[in-house]
């Protein structure tokens, strides 16, 4: 009889996890062509990408007692995917081999994308960040200091001083 209830215990609680799972994982599928995006816009590689999104996933699920207010669940998650592509940018800074820079020198296209790239790197990441979640994701200053856990005027003031900033580079 003891062995029943506990079969059924397992069961319910399976059944739980199960529920709580799908529905975590369908709210990152929701999001995943944003991510996607971001993702790439800060690592310039379909496959690093793709593991920084999925990186991003498995960061969010253990963490995801953590986080106490589904509404600012996108925004989190956000935040997660530019973690997981800034570890992977420092990761690549320690060892860049020789066929990235073949493949690199292959993507460039014209003299004025490599400009703008190479003004990119020399920002200061904090502009970074706010110059590209705006202009390259359409994000608003409010969605970007959520995301950056910034004042709204922080954001504002970042984005003026990144394009100043990119101007005086280019």
């Amino acid at each position: 009889m003891e062995e029943t209830a506990d079969n059924t215990d397992r069961s319910q609680m399976s059944r739980i996890t199960t529920t709580e799972e799908d529905l975590f994982f369908n709210r990152i599928a929701m999001q995943h062509r944003k991510l996607y995006a971001i993702a790439y816009s800060y690592l310039r590689s379909e496959a690093d990408a793709l593991e920084a999104v999925q990186e991003a996933s498995c960061r969010a699920w253990i963490k995801r007692g953590k986080l106490n207010n589904l509404e600012v669940f996108s925004s989190w998650l956000v935040r997660i995917v530019i973690n997981c592509c800034m570890d992977e940018l420092r990761r690549r800074k320690r060892s860049f081999p020789a066929e990235k820079l073949e493949e690199k020198a292959e993507e460039m296209i014209s003299s004025d994308r490599i400009d703008l790239e190479r003004a990119f790197e020399r920002m200061k990441p904090r502009y970074r960040h706010a110059v590209t979640l705006k202009y390259y994701h359409g994000m608003t200053a409010a969605e970007i200091a959520r995301v950056l856990r910034k004042p709204e005027g922080t954001i504002k003031t970042w984005l003026r001083e990144g394009l100043k900033q990119l101007r005086g580079l280019l």
